[in-house]
């Protein structure tokens, strides 16, 4: 295991929520620190660095990865802190004529990722991440994972980058530079890994969660991936577009329980609502 280095909480400025994680800007203004929610493992943070380091090393666009670190509870990493960005997500909240350009624009950096080969002896394999995790969830039910285990199964392994958690508010610009963040479960597979969540997250979430995390009420969301998907996949036809969509179902439903077995890690049942949507989406 790598080492931790211990910091002070007073030595920085809360800046951001997301689903698993709290970020942290230093009151120098040069760093920004992210620790994931108690209960998670060092093993996540550490992963998760070494990847960050990885994608940074390939000369993809993301803030340096600087060290491990802990607040003597929960575990994450600092990271070069990007001065005057804001999100795509943000922006769009805030300049809201912002939607249509920047959901073209992402439509076109997320081509160019899933477009670029990945180095697969540094770069983990996105279906066998998600096998390895749905394999030791023992409180799922034993019939849900037999049937993500064999949609595993039938997914090619594209040697071809992933993000992990692509969305809009994982993108970033000060003004001259666009960058990725949260790359900590940059992968190689097939694109529909990230754009299975990326659907979901920008049509079934609730309202709540999608102002907690993205600042953007669903509507607007819907609105920013029906730009997207038409840009993505060069599609005008809505028809031919929903079959796209479709097909991303069960890619979302096998992410979700990787996602929940990471929040959870590993213990835990999913709730019977996620359960019931998880199995609509395998086809059960």
């Amino acid at each position: 295991m790598e080492t931790y280095e211990k910091i002070n909480l007073d030595d920085y400025i809360q800046s951001g929520e997301g689903g698993m994680a709290l970020t942290y800007n230093h009151k120098d203004g040069k760093t920004l620190a992210k620790l994931f929610m108690k209960g998670m493992g060092a093993e996540t943070a550490e992963r998760e660095f070494l990847v960050n380091k990885t994608v940074y090393e390939m000369g993809i666009l993301t803030p340096k990865p600087i060290r491990l670190v802990t607040d003597g509870e929960r575990f994450g990493a600092e990271y070069e802190l990007i001065r005057n960005k804001r999100s795509f997500a943000r922006i769009i909240s805030q300049e809201p004529e912002q939607l249509e350009p920047l959901s073209l624009r992402f439509a076109q950096l997320a081509r160019e990722i899933h477009q670029t080969p990945a180095d697969t002896s540094r770069l983990p394999s996105m279906k066998e991440l998600i096998r390895a995790r749905i394999v030791r969830y023992t409180d799922v039910p034993a019939d849900v994972r037999e049937k993500a285990l064999q949609f595993l199964e039938s997914v090619p392994d594209t040697p071809t980058c992933l993000h992990g958690d692509l969305h809009i508010g994982n993108i970033i610009t000060d003004g001259e530079r666009t960058l990725w963040i949260d790359v900590g479960d940059f992968a190689y597979g097939v694109p529909e890994w990230d754009l299975g969540m990326m659907f979901f997250s920008s049509n079934y979430m609730s309202e709540q969660r999608a102002i907690s995390i993205f600042h953007l009420p669903m509507d607007v969301l819907r609105q920013h991936w029906a730009v997207f998907a038409k840009a993505y996949f060069g599609i005008e036809d809505q028809e031919e577009l929903k079959k796209k969509q479709q097909a991303l179902f069960p890619y979302f439903a096998v992410k979700m329980l990787f996602i929940i077995s990471k929040i959870h890690n590993g213990s835990g049942a999913p709730s019977e609502m996620t359960l019931s949507l998880i199995r609509r989406n395998l086809g059960m």
